[in-house]
């Protein structure tokens, strides 16, 4: 196994603490839903799933599963007081499958039993009497037969079919790009927990508390206000658990309210990849036009998504894919349309990255197809096309690219990986080697964030301060091991002038912040950070007026550092300027709120100013292939990447190293298989492969470009979540550049991803 070595650049750290569940996650002490004690009389609920793909429930026989050891009773769709159907966007789901049965691993409805394992075993017992046609479980297939969840999309500028005629030079082609399960380390758990007066407590694993509140009320018919949504942590989201997380919080609380008793639901790994929804597949179709120089005249693009059964997030997900088609490039003449396809097949949803990864793998395909047609050197092509100023500073959907730093990241990153003189010596080493050949990319990323609802952009927070000094902050984030609570309680800490150990996160929860939006677009620390430090301002200049007034100084004069309350007159430890405050009744806790400016988004044209900022990176990543095999290695791979000024150097180098590694395993190894029938063949890590650190470059060299945000974001800094998943596809385009030197010629390189040994293999022998 090779070990992959990281250089780091962390220039501006070391006083940074360690993450905040650190230590606890260490010792197995960090509490996660499935480790608190039960309440009295808990029972525990299984899913009845479908075993079919596109068929008609004629009869769902429960006598078997009601006579089972330990059985309680059943939960289906009879038993939901409020609307049966999901309380999503589009209106399109059912909380629970029937008469359709839509996709294997429906949920039809729960088991409850005393025991997780009795009710388990009492699922496998239902019988169904069903009519079964053909499901569609591809967009293809979809597209021909009409069948879509949400109405097409088009986006146009200038005239691309005029561009792509008067173009000198012509490519067309089509590319295929796979799905890829969350694989979270914690399953999906609910754990719902009836209280007085008609009140529900809810713990869930959800990036998005709010909606699993709103979910809740839906199908029990209550206000929003009886029901209490509680997310200490999660073990891992993703995206994965945005929307989904609320199905097992919707049925744990049927089942509770049925039965008047706690009902616990947490779904094995098995269940939980049959269930839930994947990183939605992708087809393109696509037709460019350019110059000598690879310079791009005209594209047209045909996306076809494939959505599963029901809308999910599919509409912006989409609409996202389109946002990033451009990447780092200008297009003066496109035309795009999206294609929203409905199939029988789990619903998909948000992954990380949400759509752009799908529009900038397109571009960047058609970037190195260009390069190789021409005979140019691909990075060349990419810098021809990148965004300038003036007339080729603004993207299709009418918003500026301001804060361009592409060309000095990627010539800076090529300088510092030797970019040039390998080229030539790779040139060198496939002029005479036979069998392994290598090859090199280097590939940028432009990534908008903010999300494109522009409601969700907006955060709240409360900073509670205690006559000892300590200090508890509540936002309306969630932690899923991003590290969004160390950064948080680090910007109210330097706020406050105190220690980062001094200031405790609170688990997320729907009474302390109401309305919160979810944990997602990669905009947790630009939303929740601010509205946190918004809090600590409050709470600094209520202290800051008091001790003014007893030194007979003014407010500004009063300094918070170290641990210390400084006045011109006199210096006070921390505790003793808040025991003094509290003393003379001063208020030591505040609100605080945020609202991202500028943005502004129509959602019927797909113009405007969606995202407050973009953030930029690039990856140069060097491969070998074995061209009898198809077998590959990942030999090194350099990174410059933008987080603005880092907030906290290790989190946001862990974040990086993490986008790229799940990326790559995106791009190489994950390949989710049904088969005729709409099963999902690969439902476990026996047969779906997340990448190891075998699979991790050799040598992988990481650092940050050292420019605050030219935006006014908290600290400086910029996200860091979603933009280096994109990273990897350098990868790719290293992998089709290995393949193009087996054989001469011009003719594009097709390698439809996840690009498995299989198909690159398949990819060399396509001569």
């Amino acid at each position: 196994m090779n070990t992959p070595s990281t250089t780091r650049n962390t220039t501006h750290s070391s006083t940074h603490r360690f993450h905040e569940s650190a230590t606890a996650q260490v010792q197995g002490c960090a509490s996660y839903i499935d480790d608190l004690p039960l309440v009295e009389g808990t029972l525990h609920a299984a899913p009845l799933m479908s075993p079919l793909a596109n068929a008609q429930l004629i009869a769902m026989d429960l006598e078997a599963v009601l006579a089972a050891p330990g059985v309680v009773g059943t939960v289906t769709a009879q038993d939901i007081p409020g609307d049966p159907l999901l309380a999503t966007f589009v209106h399109d789901e059912p909380i629970f499958a029937g008469p359709q049965l839509m996709h294997v691993g429906q949920v039809m409805g729960l088991v409850v039993g005393h025991s997780h394992t009795q009710a388990r075993r009492a699922a496998r017992l239902i019988r169904l009497q069903t009519k079964n046609d053909t499901p569609l479980l591809h967009a293809r297939e979809a597209m021909q037969a009409g069948s879509f969840v949400l109405p097409q999309v088009t986006v146009q500028r200038g005239d691309a079919s005029a561009a792509l005629s008067n173009a000198p030079h012509q490519l067309q082609g089509s590319l295929e790009i796979g799905g890829q399960e969350h694989f979270y380390l914690e399953s999906q758990i609910a754990y719902a927990i009836p209280q007085e007066n008609g009140h529900w407590l809810i713990h869930s694993g959800t990036q998005h508390p709010g909606e699993v509140q709103h979910w809740v009320a839906h199908a029990l018919h209550i206000p929003l206000s009886q029901v209490r949504v509680v997310c200490r942590r999660m073990g891992g989201g993703f995206g994965g658990k945005e929307t989904q997380a609320g199905h097992l919080a919707v049925w744990a609380a049927l089942a509770a309210h049925k039965f008047d008793r706690p009902v616990k639901l947490r779904l094995d790994r098995g269940d939980d990849i049959l269930i839930t929804g994947k990183r939605h597949p992708f087809s393109h179709d696509w037709q460019v036009g350019f110059d000598a120089r690879g310079r791009v005249l005209g594209l047209d693009s045909v996306q076809l998504v494939h959505c599963g059964h029901s809308a999910d997030l599919s509409g912006p997900v989409a609409d996202r894919a389109i946002f990033h088609t451009d990447n780092a490039y200008f297009l003066s003449d496109l035309h795009i349309t999206s294609h929203r396809c409905k199939t029988h097949t789990q619903s998909h949803t948000a992954f990380r990255g949400f759509g752009g990864p799908q529009g900038v793998l397109l571009i960047e395909t058609v970037m190195g197809d260009i390069a190789r047609h021409l005979g140019l050197d691909a990075l060349d092509v990419r810098l021809n096309n990148l965004y300038g100023v003036g007339e080729r500073d603004t993207t299709p959907y009418g918003m500026k690219v301001e804060d361009n730093i592409l060309h000095p990241l990627m010539t800076q990153l090529a300088e510092r990986c030797d970019y040039r003189a390998r080229r030539q010596n790779i040139s060198d080493w496939n002029a005479q080697q036979t069998v392994i050949k290598k090859g090199l990319a280097l590939t940028p990323v432009k990534f908008g964030i903010s999300f494109t609802a522009t409601q969700f952009n907006q955060a709240g927070a409360v900073v509670s301060v205690y006559t000892d000094g300590s200090v508890r902050v509540n936002h309306g984030g969630t932690e899923m091991g991003q590290g969004l609570h160390t950064k948080v309680c680090g910007l109210v800490a330097r706020v406050l002038g105190l220690p980062a150990a001094q200031v405790q996160a609170s688990a997320s929860d729907t009474d302390q912040v109401a309305n919160a939006s979810a944990t997602a677009a990669s905009s947790g620390t630009d939303l929740n950070g601010r509205a946190a430090e918004n809090a600590a301002l409050q709470v600094r200049q209520n202290i800051a007026a008091c001790i003014a007034k007893a030194d007979a100084c003014s407010a500004d004069k009063v300094r918070f550092e170290n641990g210390q309350v400084i006045t011109p007159v006199r210096q006070r430890s921390f505790t003793d300027a808040v025991q003094y405050a509290y003393g003379q009744r001063v208020q030591l806790w505040s609100d605080g709120f945020y609202a991202t400016p500028k943005i502004h988004y129509d959602r019927t044209t797909l113009t405007g100013r969606p995202f407050y900022y973009f953030a930029y990176g690039a990856a140069c990543s060097e491969v070998a292939i074995d061209t009898l095999t198809g077998e590959y290695r990942m030999l090194r791979t350099d990174i410059l990447h933008d987080v603005g000024h880092s907030l906290h150097p290790e989190i946001d180098i862990g974040q990086i190293e993490g986008g790229f590694a799940q990326g790559l395993g995106w791009l190489t190894t994950e390949e989710l298989v049904w088969n005729a029938k709409g099963e999902l063949l690969t439902k476990g890590a026996s047969t779906y492969k997340i990448p190891t650190a075998a699979d991790m470059p050799a040598q992988l060299n990481i650092d940050l470009w050292l420019e605050a945000n030219r935006e006014d974001t908290v600290g400086g800094s910029k996200a860091v979540g979603e933009p280096p998943f994109m990273l990897a596809i350098s990868v790719v385009e290293a992998l089709r550049d290995a393949i193009g030197a087996t054989r001469p010629g011009q003719t594009p390189i097709h390698l439809d991803t996840p690009a498995t040994p299989e198909r690159v293999l398949g990819a060399i022998l396509a001569r």
